[in-house]
Parts: structure tokens; C-alpha cells; sequence
């Protein structure tokens, strides 16, 4: 069974905002894009938590055309696992539906068909963790698209919904959050000057 993982946010700042958890993948597809996959609004001297395991699963979403600002909602979601049914096919006859879920491709990574009755520009497909949607990419006729189940977990403030696609080059003063072995409990403080802290939970100062 996955851990549970658990971010709590303090915020020190001096202006309400989102808090927003993104992910980032430093080895998968390069032409996929991050989305906001957990965003709560927030108030100066608040407390959020987001809470999640690392279950993954397959993704198709009604996009259309797949741009950055556009909110994306998993129309779909299949189970996935890197070592065992890690590969699924996308196809279209009157509607989306994902087919064939099997073992496939390259142990340890995530793969999606796209077949030949895909029509262009219309949904997008990738990968969702805990049942959000993280990453998905424009999904196009006979494409395959591969994914890498090692994802980095970011946090940022700002302007954010979650299931927003992000342009990740314009997202300010975003924070990497990294568990240290055995610490599923992490304590994301933002302060008044709009830098970030970033502790195990049990050494992180409350509001």
C-alpha cells in the first residue's frame, strides 16, 4: 500500500493567494506540461494542508487545445503501475476511451498509445498521481507519449486553480520540497518577504 504524504503550508506572508502544488518530471516526456495539481486559496496567518499517496494512474482529459491558463479535468482515470500494467491505449469512435491496458514498454515508466483514430488538437492524455492529473501532453494520432514515475513535488504562491496548466518558466519563487528518507510529513512556511522554508514537520515553527 502507498504512503500517505502530507504538506502543510503556513502562511506568513502579507497577502491572500494560492498555494499551489505542482510537480516536475527531470526524466520523462520533455513535451509534457505540469499542472496545478493541488491549489487552495489561503489567507495571511493561515493554515492549509494537501494530503496525497503516490498511487498513479493514466489520464485522458477534454482539452481541446492543450495551452498554458486552461483548466483540465480528468474525463478518465485508470490505474497504473511502472512494473506491472504500465502501458494503455487512447482511442475514438464517438467519444475518447482508454482500451487495452497492459504490460508493456520499458519496466519503471508509464506508457500511452494514442491510435490512428485520434482526431488532432482535441484531448490530452498523462499521467495523474492520488487522482489528480499531473502531467498531461497534447495527444495526437499514432503517438506514443512515455512518462517517468519519479516526479519532484514544487509549492508556489500566487494565482493559481487546480487542474491549471502551467507555463512553469513563469511561475515566481517556486519551492522544491524533498522528503528525507522516512519523513512523509513536510512544513511549507511562506514569509512576509515572500521566501520560502521548507522543514520536516516536527522542526517547523507553527503560525
Amino acid at each position: 500500500m502507498a504512503n500517505t504524504f502530507k504538506v502543510n503550508f503556513f502562511n506568513n506572508g502579507a497577502k491572500p493567494g494560492s498555494v499551489m502544488l505542482f510537480q516536475r518530471d527531470p526524466s520523462g516526456n520533455p513535451s509534457a506540461q505540469s499542472l496545478a495539481w493541488f491549489a487552495k486559496y489561503t489567507y495571511p496567518a493561515t493554515r492549509v494542508t494537501f494530503e496525497w499517496t503516490t498511487d498513479l494512474s493514466f489520464v485522458w482529459c477534454d482539452t481541446g487545445q492543450l495551452v498554458p491558463g486552461i483548466i483540465a479535468g480528468a474525463s478518465q482515470s485508470i490505474a497504473a503501475d511502472p512494473r506491472g500494467n504500465n502501458q494503455i491505449t487512447l482511442t475514438y469512435a464517438q467519444a475518447f476511451n482508454f482500451v487495452n491496458l497492459r504490460q508493456g514498454g520499458s519496466p519503471g515508466t508509464l506508457v500511452i498509445t494514442a491510435d490512428a483514430s485520434i482526431p488532432p488538437g482535441m484531448a490530452s492524455v498523462g499521467i495523474g498521481m492520488s487522482g489528480q492529473p499531473a502531467f498531461l501532453v497534447q495527444a495526437q494520432p499514432n503517438m506514443n507519449s512515455m512518462f517517468s514515475p519519479s516526479a519532484q513535488y514544487w509549492i508556489a504562491f500566487g494565482t493559481y486553480e487546480a487542474g491549471q496548466v502551467l507555463d512553469i518558466t513563469l511561475i515566481g519563487k517556486p519551492a522544491h520540497i524533498v522528503f528525507p528518507t522516512n519523513i512523509y510529513a513536510m512544513d511549507a512556511t511562506l514569509g512576509s518577504d515572500g521566501n520560502w522554508t521548507i522543514s520536516p514537520t516536527h522542526l517547523a515553527a507553527e503560525v
